[in-house]
């Protein structure tokens, strides 16, 4: 992964903005030689948001698991009948 400085981001934004739609690869900007945010391009931070929501409900669903918030087919069925007709 490209680092560049907080300062090279000032003076080039646009030169790096094209480097990153081309390469489809983030670039880690750094402020006093301390990382400070990455630079992503739209497509790429759109598939990481997608993602991190199936993630979310994944765990939601583990959780409601462990704590025994769940329901037989049957159940699940019966319930959401309304919604299949």
């Amino acid at each position: 992964m490209r680092t560049e400085l907080v300062t090279t981001l000032k003076r080039q934004a646009t030169t790096l903005l094209s480097d990153i739609m081309r390469d489809k690869e983030p670039i880690l900007i750094t402020q006093h030689g301390l990382p400070s945010a990455y630079l992503v391009d739209v497509e790429s931070y759109d598939r990481m948001q997608q993602r991190m929501m199936i993630l979310e409900g994944i765990a939601r669903g583990e959780s409601a698991v462990a704590e025994g918030r769940v329901s037989s087919h049957s159940e699940a069925k019966t319930r959401l009948g309304r919604w299949l007709k």
